[in-house]
């Protein structure tokens, strides 16, 4: 068992910049030309199982649009739903290409958390303005409501609202709720709403709890679990059968422009796709592979998930004072499968709601991914918790703006059952298993909307 404990080195450091191990399989040829898009809540297309591939390259949806000459959006008045993530194979962003195109009528763009170039920090946005490169206006959109997003679509006088946004495959990932009200707001007004797919980094499992409707929050408006294991075209269409019609009053007008050559199996890694981190604490494919897991430790108040260091969400510890090497002995016992632990010591520069962590030395673990086709992100992050909840200083973070519902964690996995039960001392094996009945029944509802 000790050599699990993954002891610094040379190699070790060398390879933190890579996700080690892929999934096995053949090589696959992109899909064909015809096809690439799809329209409205039903239907589901082709695509292979499986994984592997390192040479193969596939290609996102505005890959996809550009080879088309931004055919789907001939004479249609458009506004751009995106981030520094909306680029394309040679890492030129979505809004440049249209404007430089000259073939499609961009009339604004909209700014998500973090802002429309992304020098906004968690929580923050850039504000309305000018784009310098194009002169099309930006529109703050970070924590609009569906009132304002409709508010926005009028003001901004657009047919057609385009998203293009890297998700990294959680529920507790905002940019899939912009994507749900800007939807809902777009229905309303009977505009047509276009998304141009991205691989999901994580591959295509669901994992985890369901999302609850008393504990429904901005880290998670809508029943779906916490690792969806979906695209956000694929997401879209869900949404658009499931939950629309009753919101909304009818389903939107959608069109998923579909990648080429992803398949459910396939990781970052495998896809040679351009990566740009979508936020400021999600800056390598490694960090995604870990986030639906380890980001329950912003439930934590007594311990860091590594903010402001240069592996969020990959490490994760308390006060050196209150935790200690026990934590990774303890995990590296559990012989997770496709993880590793280092014992590890950092200080984060940037605490979010926890300052009493800031800048203080801090113990605990760091958490490697092996094997992502045998990892589960969520069973791992319970089994960091139930270990953690050993510890005297372990404490839930409070969540002092909402009395009815005071704990952080319970938003996070959708319910009180996964803190009620840790606290009663259930092992891992008995948390995972509350669940395992909804997940069957969240992967049976999303069949139907699944493309590859």
């Amino acid at each position: 068992m000790q050599r699990r404990r993954f002891l610094a080195s040379t190699a070790a450091a060398s390879a933190l910049g890579a996700t080690a191990g892929t999934l096995g399989g053949t090589t696959a040829s992109a899909a064909p030309d015809t096809g690439a898009e799809r329209s409205g809540p039903d239907g589901h297309g082709g695509g292979g199982h499986g994984g592997g591939g390192r040479g193969r390259r596939v290609s996102t949806g505005l890959d996809v649009l550009v080879d088309s000459r931004f055919a789907a959006l001939a004479g249609q008045r458009v506004g751009v739903l995106s981030n520094p993530t909306g680029v394309d194979a040679g890492y030129r962003h979505l809004v440049d290409l249209m404007h430089a195109s000259g073939r499609v009528r961009l009339t604004a763009a909209f700014g998500p958390e973090h802002g429309f170039r992304g020098s906004a920090q968690a929580g923050g946005s850039e504000g309305t303005g000018i784009d310098a490169r194009t002169g099309v206006t930006v529109y703050d959109a970070y924590g609009a409501s569906q009132a304002k997003w409709g508010e926005l679509i009028t003001q901004a006088g657009v047919d057609t609202v385009v998203f293009d946004i890297q998700d990294v495959g959680a529920r507790f990932y905002t940019y899939i709720w912009t994507l749900y009200d800007s939807m809902v707001a777009a229905a309303r007004l009977g505009r047509r709403y276009v998304v141009l797919d991205r691989p999901n980094p994580i591959g295509g499992r669901a994992y985890g709890p369901m999302m609850t409707t008393p504990f429904t929050s901005g880290v998670g408006k809508k029943e779906i679990v916490q690792q969806h294991g979906m695209t956000v075209g694929e997401l879209a269409r869900f949404y658009n059968g499931e939950f629309l019609p009753a919101e909304a009053g009818r389903p939107v007008d959608l069109t998923v422009i579909e990648c080429r050559g992803w398949r459910r199996g396939d990781f970052a890694v495998d896809t040679g796709v351009p990566w740009v981190l979508p936020s400021p604490n999600m800056p390598t494919p490694d960090t995604a592979l870990v986030y639906p897991g380890t980001c329950m430790f912003e439930g934590v108040a007594s311990m860091t998930e590594g903010r402001g260091t240069t592996r969020p969400f990959e490490l994760i510890g308390g006060l050196a004072t209150d935790f200690d090497y026990h934590l990774v002995d303890r995990l590296v016992a559990r012989d997770l499968p496709g993880v590793e632990f280092r014992e590890a010591y950092f200080s984060p520069t940037a605490a979010g709601q926890k300052p009493a962590l800031l800048n203080k030395l801090c113990a605990g673990v760091e958490v490697k991914v092996t094997n992502p086709a045998r990892f589960d992100p969520v069973r791992t992050g319970v089994a960091m918790l139930v270990e953690s909840r050993r510890y005297p200083a372990f404490a839930w973070r409070a969540d002092t703006w909402d009395t009815a519902r005071p704990y952080w964690i319970d938003k996070l996995t959708g319910s009180t059952r996964l803190r009620t039960m840790i606290d009663a001392g259930a092992d891992v094996p008995d948390v995972v298993g509350a669940w395992s009945a909804e997940l069957a029944e969240f992967n049976r509802r999303r069949r139907p909307y699944l493309l590859y």
